[in-house]
């Protein structure tokens, strides 16, 4: 995975950068049959510290307007989280769009920071009323980058 270039680097963000925390605490459901977390689990824990990440910084007016869809998660596993572990998540979003696209990244650690899984997302902006994409504004890139 190549990010904020870094080829096959980890996911780190930049100096200055705002970053969003969010933990996990897997479910007896999370915990396949190989007795860690499933990687389809890592996927929406992506989606959820992504909305979760909107939906704290984003004004209600934004939020009655604007929404987010994924459009590509590319994901790197390291390590697997067992049970009983946290999982402790970070995400913050790229310093430029494209259009309607804005690129997230995601780093989920285990308790003792190792890092379990990385993530680089693309999301569109589409407007509520239309269900179509719309160009990030520029208010938007600096309340989140």
């Amino acid at each position: 995975m190549s990010v904020e270039g870094k080829p096959g680097g980890l996911l780190e963000p930049p100096p200055g950068r705002k970053v969003f925390k969010l933990d996990f605490e897997p479910t007896p459901s999370d915990i396949d049959e190989n007795g860690h977390v499933n990687n389809v689990v890592y996927l929406r824990w992506a989606q959820d510290i992504g909305t979760a990440h909107w939906r704290s910084m984003a004004p209600a007016e934004a939020q009655a307007e604007w929404a987010w869809i994924a459009l590509r998660h590319e994901i790197d596993y390291r390590r697997a989280l067992m049970p009983g572990e946290t999982g402790h998540a970070r995400t913050w979003v790229a310093d430029q769009v494209q259009g309607p696209r804005f690129d997230r990244f995601i780093r989920i650690d285990s308790g003792d920071g190792a890092m379990c899984a990385q993530v680089r997302t693309t999301w569109v902006l589409i407007e509520q009323a239309t269900g179509r994409p719309r160009r990030v504004p520029p208010w938007m890139l600096e309340l989140f980058a």
